[in-house]
C-alpha cells in the first residue's frame, strides 16, 4: 500500500486517525499504531509479516541477553549481526551469488528464485542499529517488546525509511505531544512530499520510460542527457517525497523525525551531496562501518581504502545487481578524489564544482538506472560520446517542450526557495488555497493514471 495510493490517503490513514485520536493514553495509542502498522505491512506481505515480527523477537532477546549477561554481550552482538546480515544476503543477494559463481566457475546450479520482502533493508538496519547501541550504551535496554515492536513495525518508516536509531524516538514511545497544531504541521508535510511524489516524481518518471525505452538507434546526445536528467528528478522528489509523507505521518502521530534529504541538489561535491542525499542511511554507515573501520584517523591510504568499503556496501545494499555495485564504486571514487586535493579546487569556482557534481550524479543514476548492461552501455555512448552522431533532434526538441513546466518546477523545488518563500505573510496565506487545490489536483491524477511507482519499494 503506497502512500500515494486513494487506498491509503482515504481508508487507511482515516481509520488509524479516528482511534488514535479519540484515545488518550499513550499505551492505547501505541497498540493502535502497531496494530495499523502490521496491518499495513501485511496488506503488501501477508507470508513477511511472521519473519519481520521474527526478527524484532529475537533482536529483543539478544539485547535483553546482552543486559543480562555484560560478560558475553559480544557473543550476542556478533549473533544478532550475523542472523540480519544472514536475513539479508539468503533474501536479498542468494540469487545473485548463485549466479555470480556459476558465471565465474562454469557452473550450473540452479539460481534460487527468492521473494524479496519489501523494507528488508530498512527494517533489518533498524533492528541492527538498536542492538549495536545497547552493547555499546548508547541507549539502555527496553524491557517491553511492544515498545521495540512499534519501534521497527512503524508503518511510516518500515518500508522506505528514514532509518531510524531508537534513542532518538525512545522517549516519544513513552511520552509525546499528540496536537492539533502537530497534527496540522504533520498533514502540510505529508502533503508536501504527495505533491512531489505524484505530481513531480511520477511525470517525470514517465519520461524516462518513454526515452530510455525507445529506438536506441534514434535517440540524440540532448535527449539522452534529457532522460538523465528526468532520471534524476523522479528518484530524488520520489524518495524525498516518499521521506516527507514519512515524516509528516510521524508528526501526526506526536513523533519527530530527523531529516532525509536536505536539497541534495544544489551540493559543490559529492562529498557534500552525501551529506544531504538520504541522510540517515549515510549516517548509519559512517556511525555503524565507517568509524569501526577507523574512519579517517588511520592515515590517508585506509581512509581511502574504508571510504571505498562504505560506498562499496552502499551499493550493494541497494539491490543484488552489478549497476548497484558500479554506482556505489563511482561515487566511492569521485569521493577519495576530492579527498586527495580536488575538492580544494572545486571550492575556488561555485559554478564548476555544481556543474560537476550534477554531472557525476547524473550519470551514476543512469547507471543505477539499468541493469541491462548492453542497454546501459549503448546509452551511455549516446549521452557521453554522441555516437549516434545527433546531437539535437525533433523527439528531443518536442520532449523539452512538453515538459518544459515540469522541469521548471522541479528544479525551482530542487532548491530552498520554498523554504525561503514560506516565511513570507502572504504566502502562508495562500497555502490555505493552494493546497487544497494542488490536492484534488493530485487526486484527479491518480483516479485518471494507473502510472503510480515508488523506485525504493525494491531495496
Amino acid at each position: 500500500m503506497l502512500f500515494s495510493s486513494l487506498e491509503f490517503i482515504f481508508l487507511f490513514l482515516p481509520a488509524v486517525c479516528i482511534p488514535y485520536f479519540l484515545v488518550r493514553n499513550t499505551k492505547v495509542r501505541n497498540i493502535i499504531l502497531i496494530l495499523a502498522s502490521l496491518f499495513f505491512y501485511t496488506f503488501g506481505e501477508p507470508k513477511a509479516v511472521v519473519l519481520m515480527v521474527m526478527s524484532i523477537v529475537l533482536n529483543y532477546g539478544l539485547a535483553v541477553l546482552m543486559e543480562k549477561h555484560k560478560s558475553a554481550k559480544k557473543i550476542f552482538l556478533t549473533a544478532s549481526i550475523l542472523v540480519n546480515i544472514g536475513l539479508l544476503f539468503w533474501y536479498k543477494y542468494t540469487a545473485f551469488f548463485v549466479s555470480g559463481i556459476n558465471t565465474v566457475f562454469g557452473l550450473s546450479f540452479d539460481v534460487p528464485v527468492i521473494h524479496l520482502p519489501i523494507g528488508i533493508s530498512f527494517f533489518t538496519f533498524q533492528a541492527m542499529s538498536y542492538v549495536i547501541d545497547v552493547y555499546r550504551g548508547d541507549t539502555p535496554v527496553q524491557k517491553r517488546l511492544s515498545n521495540l515492536l512499534l519501534y521497527i513495525s512503524f508503518f511510516p518508516q518500515l518500508i522506505a525509511g528514514p532509518i531510524i536509531k531508537y534513542h532518538d524516538i525512545d522517549a516519544q514511545i513513552e511520552q509525546r505531544d499528540v496536537s492539533f497544531e502537530n497534527y496540522a504541521l504533520g498533514t502540510k508535510r505529508f502533503l508536501t512530499g504527495l505533491f512531489k511524489k505524484v505530481l513531480i516524481a511520477n511525470s517525470a518518471g514517465a519520461l524516462w520510460e518513454s526515452i530510455s525505452g525507445g529506438d536506441m538507434s534514434a535517440l540524440s546526445m540532448a535527449g539522452a542527457w534529457l532522460g538523465a536528467i528526468a532520471y534524476s528528478i523522479q528518484i530524488y522528489f520520489d524518495f524525498s517525497g516518499y521521506s516527507d509523507m514519512a515524516i509528516g505521518l510521524g508528526k501526526i502521530f506526536g513523533f519527530d523525525f530527523l531529516e532525509n534529504f536536505n536539497y541534495p541538489y544544489i551540493s559543490g561535491s559529492i562529498r557534500e551531496f552525501w551529506r544531504r542525499w538520504h541522510i540517515s542511511l549515510s549516517t548509519w554507515f559512517k556511525e555503524y562501518l565507517y568509524i569501526p573501520l577507523g574512519g579517517s584517523r588511520r592515515g590517508n591510504i585506509r581512509t581511502y581504502f574504508n571510504l571505498f568499503v562504505v560506498f562499496l556496501c552502499t551499493g550493494i545494499w541497494h539491490g543484488a545487481s552489478w549497476n548497484f555495485v558500479i554506482w556505489g564504486m563511482w561515487h566511492g571514487l569521485f569521493s577519495i578524489i576530492e579527498r586527495l586535493g580536488f575538492e580544494k579546487i572545486l571550492k575556488k569556482c561555485r559554478v564548476i564544482n555544481h556543474i560537476y557534481t550534477l554531472a557525476v550524479v547524473v550519470i551514476g543514476f543512469v547507471i543505477f538506472a539499468m541493469t541491462d548492461f548492453t542497454r546501459l552501455g549503448e546509452y551511455m555512448g549516446v549521452m557521453l560520446l554522441n555516437s549516434n552522431h545527433i546531437i539535437v533532434n525533433d523527439s528531443f526538441i518536442f520532449d523539452l517542450i512538453s515538459n518544459f513546466v515540469l522541469i521548471a518546477a522541479a528544479v525551482i523545488f530542487s532548491m530552498p526557495v520554498y523554504k525561503i518563500l514560506e516565511k513570507n505573510a502572504f504566502v502562508k496565506k495562500a497555502e490555505g488555497v493552494v493546497y487544497p487545490i494542488l490536492f484534488v489536483i493530485t487526486v484527479a491524477y491518480l483516479v485518471s493514471s494507473a502510472y503510480n511507482p515508488f523506485l525504493y519499494f525494491r531495496f
